[in-house]
């Protein structure tokens, strides 16, 4: 049960960022998205980071398309450029997108090549700059997900200038990953994992930024957890705990947002799922592209490893849909 303490009142009411799914390459596309709005219509949706280079050259639909139901989601993007940043912010917002988010978190070398991610935090003012053109470009909320610091520059007192000069440009929302990032030496993986947690880091920023919204993410895997955090700060950002434990969701928009609809049954979104799956399916899209999102949505329960046999060996042909969705539930309950 969730210790409540002295102040333990939910610090926001409402808003769509009480909990966010953090960005994450190779798995917040459309339909990882789609899949999860049918868990939990509350929850603030990310696409994967994207960069200012590919807005501007790139194949635009492909990049940014999204359907209707995935709203509210946040482009998340890539760059150092300014005027480049204003201009797919701008790009953005006439998409759809109900907010703008900058990554400044992202420590993959490949990401550092381009001086964008993470190593920025050691360019508060270039931030800053890109921060106040992107605002300047746009009517909709621009926010910054960064780290608690990198390298040997990760004292609180970095971490706290770092967000004073960003926000005094007009940014009033900051994801904060609660691990600092090395920026050499360890992998994007092992940066997730290795470096200690630094939560009170976190809670003290909302001490002495109180007029900023804060957000947390950084190893939080239950609603327990999020409802404790949601007494510190505004928002609680989850990560992998969203792909490795997916029904986690089926139950936040009723714990954290006070919703009176009832709590869906993992075969209800599975089911829910088959005008979409049918869709996509007739468009020529391979069914696991939707359905590996679903992979881990029984984990831990009977049969989760018949599910994810079944659609793994069935699901990369062309001309399959959601018959073969129906089969592996079928399966999966005869094997109960």
């Amino acid at each position: 049960m969730l210790t409540l303490t002295p102040n333990s009142e939910l610090r926001t009411p409402n808003p769509y960022y009480r909990v966010s799914i953090a960005p994450m390459m190779d798995y917040t596309d459309r339909h990882f998205r789609y899949v999860m709005r049918v868990l939990t219509k509350h929850t603030l949706l990310y696409t994967e980071m994207i960069t200012t280079q590919a807005i501007i050259h790139g194949d635009r639909t492909k990049l940014l398309d999204f359907s209707p139901e995935e709203k509210p989601v946040a482009l998340q993007l890539g760059g150092d450029n300014p005027q480049q940043l204003a201009e797919c912010a701008k790009i953005g917002a006439d998409w759809g997108y109900d907010e703008i988010n900058l990554n400044v978190g992202c420590p993959s070398s490949r990401v550092q090549n381009g001086n964008f991610g993470a190593c920025l935090m050691a360019q508060p003012d270039t931030v800053a700059r890109c921060v106040e053109a992107m605002n300047k470009a746009v009517n909709i909320p621009v926010t910054v997900k960064h780290r608690i610091g990198i390298d040997d520059q990760d004292s609180y007192g970095d971490l706290l200038n770092f967000i004073k000069i960003v926000s005094s440009t007009g940014c009033d929302r900051f994801i904060i990953h609660a691990r600092k990032a090395w920026l050499q030496g360890l992998s994007p993986k092992e940066n997730r994992e290795i470096p200690p947690l630094r939560y009170e880091d976190v809670y003290q920023i909302k001490q002495d930024l109180p007029h900023l919204t804060i957000e947390i993410n950084g190893g939080i895997k239950t609603i327990e957890a999020t409802k404790q955090h949601l007494t510190k700060v505004d928002g609680v950002m989850i990560g992998r705990a969203a792909y490795d434990n997916p029904y986690l969701f089926a139950s936040i928009d009723q714990e954290i947002y006070g919703s009176s609809e009832p709590i869906k049954t993992r075969e209800e979104i599975v089911e829910s799922l088959y005008p979409y799956i049918d869709l996509w399916t007739s468009r020529n899209l391979k069914l696991n592209t939707i359905m590996r999102h679903t992979l881990q949505i029984f984990a831990g329960q009977p049969g989760s490893k018949i599910w994810k046999r079944h659609l793994s060996e069935k699901g990369n042909s062309r001309d399959v849909g959601s018959q073969v969705v129906r089969q592996g539930l079928q399966l999966r309950k005869e094997s109960c």
